[in-house]
């Protein structure tokens, strides 16, 4: 597989050049495979997308703010099929939507798992608090047990969900903000 190249400005003429300073993400072909997995002999409606061409696609989203993003591809001349490129532009769009609504649900998958896990920790201190409070504990073996089983896994609990929340959920939300740049953006092929 040919690598796919970022735009460089000896390599092309000045026409791509201006093309490319107009564009929000810019990324070279060599042939339309380069944006496919080299290990999946499906066709380009089914076909998995090169690890490659993610990576690269994603670099080059990072620092773009939400909003109309445009993918330009520049393919030489030679191999260009308009037929292909409309079938690509679909896979292109169906596996970004996908991969952001399934981002999407983990995200959000996380935070309600942390809630929950931030609530049962709130409720195992109530129920410490009032056992307190009544003077259960001092009265029963199993009273102080259970104070002892209580307050420790109350804060586990919150301290754990509030991880979840704050921390897993940040480490998610690259990749979904990448998906969700990428399924709202518009994707142009360029002849060179």
């Amino acid at each position: 597989m040919a690598e796919i190249k970022p735009e460089k400005a000896g390599d092309l003429s000045n026409e791509t050049q201006n093309l490319l300073a107009m564009s929000e993400i810019s990324l070279q072909l060599d042939t339309y495979d380069d944006i496919f997995s080299d290990f999946d002999p499906r066709p380009y409606t089914n076909r998995s997308l090169s690890i490659d061409f993610l990576e690269e696609a994603k670099r080059a989203s990072r620092d773009l703010p939400f909003g109309a993003i445009e993918l330009k591809l520049l393919i030489p001349n030679s191999v260009r099929s308009i037929g292909k490129e409309a079938l690509i532009k679909k896979r292109l769009r169906e596996h970004f939507l996908k991969h952001y609504n399934r981002s999407r649900r983990e995200m959000n998958s996380v935070i309600v798992q942390g809630a929950v896990f931030v609530l049962v920790g709130i409720v195992l201190m109530f129920f410490a608090s009032y056992m307190l409070f009544k003077g259960q504990t001092t009265t029963t073996l199993f009273g102080s047990f259970m104070l002892v089983l209580l307050e420790p896994a109350g804060w586990f609990f919150i301290w754990e969900g509030m991880a979840q929340i704050i921390f897993e959920s940040k480490e998610k939300r690259p990749n979904t903000e990448f998906y969700r740049k990428m399924s709202e953006c518009r994707i142009t092929f360029i002849p060179f």
